[in-house]
Parts: C-alpha cells; sequence; structure tokens
C-alpha cells in the first residue's frame, strides 16, 4: 500500500539532487589506495557515533587497510568500502557505487520484518477508514466496533504541521488511540513534535543533539535543546498505544522520544531500530564511488544515548508471517487487550 521513504529518500538523493563535493578537489588522485585513505579519513575526522556506539575505527584500520594496494580492483575496494560500513552498523550510513552497488548498514533483517506487518490488512479487517492519503502515506479511522481510534503513518514527512488538529476533530471522542509506525522508515523531526504537541499537557525536554564539530572523536558542538510542548488548538490526553517494530527508524523513533515522556503513552512491538542521528552531504570519491553518514548524536534528557539500541517496547509482542497471510495481527490485537486490562477500554 505505501512505500519504503528512507529507500525512496536515498535514492531521491543519489539520482535527482546536485550535491556539493565536499571530500574532493578535482585532481584527487585515483587509486585503489588513495580513495581508501579519503574515505577512511574522512570517517574519522566526522562521524558522530563512534564514542556512542563504542567503535574503534583505529581497529578497523588496521584490518582493511593491508587489504588495499594499486592492483585493488574497484569491485574489491567496494566490498572492502561496505565492510567497514556493515561494522557501523547505521542505517544513516551507507556506500553507492553508481549503477552497480548501493549498501546502507543496519539493514539485516528488514525484509523479513516488512512482511510481518500489512496495513492494508487493517484497513481490510480491522478499520473504517476515515482519511487517508497516498501522497502523504497516512490512513486513519474507527476501529470497527471499538470505542478506539487509530492512525497508520508510513512514514513523518507530512508537509501539513497542522494535521494533528484534523485527526483529533475525527478521531478524538474515542477513549485511546493507536498509532501505528510499523515499517515507518522516517522522515522530518518536526513533523513528529507537531504531532506530539496534540498530545501534551506541558512542555518537557524531549532530547538534545550535538553535532560533531573537531578531530578527536568526543569532539562536539553545545547542545541543541528540543521539548515537547503543547501545539494547536485541542489537545489528546486520553491513552495512547503506539506500535512499533524494528523499522521504526530516525523520525519515527525521534518522535517516539516525545511521546514516551507522557504517563499515558505505551509502546507495543518489538525494538525500534535504533538510528536517530542526522547526516551529512554526501561525499564523492575520485573513482566515483559516493558515501555518506551520520554527523551527530541524540541524547535522551537523562544524557544517555539510544543509538544502536532504539527505544525498547513496554509490551514486547512479534507477528510471524504466517500470521499476516492467515489475517491476524497479533501485536495489534494485543493493544485491544492492554487497553481493556488497563483502562477497561475496548
Amino acid at each position: 500500500m505505501m512505500t519504503r521513504i528512507f529507500v525512496l529518500s536515498v535514492l531521491y538523493l543519489l539520482t535527482c539532487c546536485g550535491c556539493q563535493q565536499l571530500v574532493l578537489g578535482d585532481d584527487a588522485v585515483n587509486d585503489p589506495e588513495n580513495n581508501y585513505e579519503i574515505f577512511w579519513r574522512d570517517f574519522d575526522a566526522h562521524y558522530g557515533l563512534f564514542g556512542v556506539r563504542g567503535w574503534d575505527w583505529d581497529s578497523i584500520y588496521t584490518v582493511t587497510q593491508p587489504q588495499v594496494t594499486l592492483q585493488t580492483s574497484d569491485e574489491d575496494l567496494y566490498e572492502i568500502f561496505r565492510s567497514m560500513v556493515e561494522y557501523l552498523d547505521d542505517t544513516h550510513t551507507f556506500i553507492y557505487w553508481p549503477d552497480r552497488a548501493f549498501f546502507a548498514g543496519n539493514r539485516a533483517g528488514n525484509e523479513e520484518v516488512e512482511t510481518e506487518f500489512s496495513a492494508q490488512l487493517i484497513v481490510d479487517e480491522f478499520l473504517n477508514v476515515i482519511d487517508s492519503s497516498q501522497e502523504e502515506s497516512y490512513v486513519y479511522g474507527q476501529l470497527r466496533d471499538r470505542n478506539i481510534g487509530y492512525l497508520y503513518l508510513d512514514n513523518i514527512d507530512n508537509e501539513d504541521l497542522d494535521f494533528g488538529d484534523q485527526l483529533l476533530v475525527d478521531l478524538g471522542h474515542n477513549e485511546a488511540l493507536i498509532i501505528d509506525i510499523r515499517n515507518n522508515g522516517g522522515g522530518s523531526d518536526r513533523v513528529g513534535a507537531a504531532l506530539a504537541g496534540r498530545f501534551a499537557d506541558r512542555e518537557e525536554l524531549a532530547y538534545t543533539v550535538q553535532e560533531r564539530n573537531g578531530p578527536q572523536w568526543d569532539d562536539f558542538a553545545e547542545k541543541t535543546s528540543y521539548f515537547l510542548k503543547p501545539l494547536g488548538s485541542q489537545q489528546y490526553l486520553k491513552p495512547v498505544v503506539i506500535l512499533t517494530d524494528q523499522i521504526t527508524v530516525s523520525a519515527a523513533e525521534v518522535m517516539l522520544s516525545y511521546f514516551k515522556l507522557l504517563p499515558r503513552v505505551t509502546q507495543i512491538g518489538t525494538t525500534t531500530s535504533g538510528d536517530f542521528s542526522d547526516t551529512g552531504m554526501r561525499r564523492f570519491l575520485p573513482n566515483g564511488m559516493q558515501y555518506q553518514y551520520s554527523i551527530m548524536k541524540f541524547l535522551q534528557p537523562d544524557g544517555s544515548s539510544l543509538d544502536g539500541v532504539g527505544h525498547v517496547p513496554d509490551i514486547y509482542v512479534r507477528n510471524t508471517v504466517g500470521e499476516i497471510e492467515a489475517g491476524q495481527d497479533r501485536v495489534l490485537e494485543r493493544s485491544f487487550e492492554f487497553l481493556f486490562d488497563e483502562y477497561g477500554i475496548e
């Protein structure tokens, strides 16, 4: 029904956007050893998550640099770069060989997870749809025979920052709402903040961001703080369940950081991807390969980082492919059980 915004965004950047060449000069030497040195040194100087994730980039140099000689083929060099990106285990970090190959970190198991959820199943079996948009990648409505509203977001990129106002006009009478961000590829942090503001009854620090700004792995700029705060014409202050999975990533996870400050919000499903950071501009190598990486760290109000960890659900439930094929969504059904057991809502 809906497509993966993260993959589409990467493809758009790779095929459509004119990006400034930030790494190279026009006369950069195009040989395997120089391409390798540019790649490793650029990450060493600018990648933002070595400390947060506990990675030793020097050890990667020790292992991979001896594999590169002037005779190394482009195919072998790409595989070396791919292994280095794989080590970082970061969805926002990728290596791209135009018209040949693409690899982004932290994607293991995602194809299976995609089959463990079906928005179309929910529409067909559970939902009376009130509004939907393929362009903005959402659908919401009334769960059949229940006093519970439901919103599915395929991404966090709705251009209408007041979307939450109409959502609550249509669904705010319900005793509970379910917000489903499974298989959500991310988008814009400000969109998530705007929606969360429709559920807030107070202002509270949600997270801080620091961008790497020096040669040492722990060189960062001053913190920029982001706050949950009430927004819009009304706030929904009744129970909310948020459904997540391993492909709940990036801006979807940032939005969840806002929501999880609220005591009546419960996360059900599986742990999210654990990829919060924004990226720098795309880099170019002399051999035509391109790459991009995370440049900052997101910290929770207590100073901890969820990069590489993700948001852990309050109630862990995971669908199987067989259940979806049989017309069952055990994650959604567990949320019904929780709302009845905890609040008497059905």
